[in-house]
């Protein structure tokens, strides 16, 4: 019996070690795979660059003339071409061509964000400066690192525009896909807690506050590729917590959505739309 109990020990110790041996053979193979993808914060340490080389006032960062400017893109530049050659989901990309295009388009990307400080600077009362939007204000910089990813995912990149709005995510709570479509003079205020989802569409002059969800009304799968968020027209307005599912739900233009509202229909034009929860104040008798 003793003998029988040592070989099955020593069965059930040799299995183990086999498939022990199998398991990390598995990671082994998947390090090999994405050995050559930089870490997230290397790809999100790039669109900073990109950020402090658009607006100083972010960084500490000078250059002494023009031309160290332009040198500086330059190193960019060829900084995204290794980012990208390094994606194994990107073994097609004309890679060159693909950053090349970015930076063509840098003045553009430059002017759009010039008029998200605008807003979020004219909007909100507390901002004293142009200066402070940029410096301290977590929408901005949610805002920005869209804005990057947004243009890099209309360039078919893949992952990097994703590891990119997580970042941000990450940094200020604030959720905000690379696919969503967002316009002009984008003013989040606050904004811990907003989720603005893949296929959302949102028009100029929007303003959005903390706690806001453009989201879907199903997650199943089969759904993916189809307009499963909303669409919210210029200059609308929606306050903390609301709310608003659907790809079919449109927000009309010049409308305000109240705080803490809840909303799967669209609604029209210069609609105002509250939530009115019953609440009661009653006074203590005070006590002598």
């Amino acid at each position: 019996m003793h003998t029988i109990a040592l070989c099955k020990q020593s069965f059930i110790q040799g299995n183990n070690s086999f498939m022990e041996d199998f398991f990390y053979k598995q990671l082994f193979e998947k390090q090999r795979q994405t050995e050559a993808i930089p870490p997230n914060n290397v790809i999100a340490n790039w669109a900073l660059k990109v950020i402090y080389l658009l607006f100083p006032e972010q960084s500490r960062q000078t250059y002494s003339s023009v031309d160290a400017l332009k040198l500086e893109a330059l190193n960019l530049q060829q900084e995204l071409i290794e980012i990208i050659s390094a994606s194994s989901n990107c073994s097609n990309c004309n890679c060159p061509q693909l950053a090349r295009r970015f930076f063509d388009e840098l003045p553009e990307l430059y002017r759009v964000l010039n008029t998200d400080i605008q807003a979020i600077y004219k909007g909100d009362p507390a901002a004293r400066t142009e200066f402070e939007v940029i410096r301290t204000y977590p929408g901005f910089y949610a805002i920005c690192y869209y804005r990057i990813a947004h243009q890099l995912f209309s360039y078919d990149v893949p992952l990097l525009p994703r590891i990119l709005t997580e970042h941000a995510h990450s940094t200020t709570g604030i959720d905000i896909h690379p696919a969503a479509q967002i316009g002009e003079y984008f003013h989040i205020d606050h904004g811990t807690g907003i989720v603005i989802g893949e296929t959302s569409v949102i028009g100029n002059y929007v303003k959005m506050y903390q706690g806001v969800t453009l989201g879907a009304l199903s997650v199943s799968k089969h759904m993916a590729g189809s307009k499963r968020h909303p669409t919210v027209q210029d200059r609308v307005v929606i306050y903390s917590g609301a709310t608003i599912l659907g790809g079919e739900t449109v927000i009309g233009h010049d409308s305000i959505v109240g705080g803490n509202v809840w909303l799967i229909h669209s609604i029209d034009p210069y609609s105002t739309v509250y939530h009115t929860p019953s609440i009661s104040v009653n006074k203590l008798n005070e006590k002598l």
